[in-house]
């Protein structure tokens, strides 16, 4: 399981023509899955990004001191089997190391639960659709996270 983790002062998701999610400082985790993971990396990687310290505190002049837990921030979840892509060989991304639906949706709505039950408030994409993902990236900082079912 893979996460791309950006920090960011807003973020939504639009689904033709409508905006069906928006947050405001937190995080977007775009969230890629294999057919080998399990509910063992789900727990693994919504914990770790609960109480990541990638927020300032108040009055510290380090922008690496508070999570999302501390601030209170929300997390924007979005489905995202391109993280599992291969471009190696040919023109075109390879998408075999991806999860089918039948496997990452249910980790996807895993994951998604497991994050607001640390107390983070959650918004997300739709899985499977054509979404556009805005945010505002604050630093820049971008994060990857990977747990392998091990």
């Amino acid at each position: 399981m893979r996460a791309l983790v950006q920090r960011v002062t807003d973020g939504n998701v639009t689904i033709d023509g409508e905006k069906v999610s928006e947050i405001e400082k937190g995080v977007v985790i775009l969230l890629g899955i294999t057919p080998e993971d399990t509910e063992n990396e789900v727990n693994f990687l919504a914990e770790k990004i609960a109480n990541l310290r990638i927020f300032p505190a108040e009055g510290s002049d380090n922008d690496w001191d508070e999570s999302l837990l501390d601030k209170g921030y929300s997390a924007l979840i979005v489905s995202q089997f391109t993280l599992y892509g291969h471009c190696n060989k040919g023109r075109r991304p390879d998408f075999n190391d991806a999860a089918r639906p039948a496997i990452s949706e249910p980790l996807y709505d895993a994951f998604v639960k497991k994050v607001e039950s640390l107390g983070v408030p959650v918004s997300t994409g739709k899985f499977g659709a054509d979404m556009m993902v805005n945010l505002t990236n604050w630093g820049p900082a971008t994060l990857w996270l990977e747990k392998t079912n091990q």
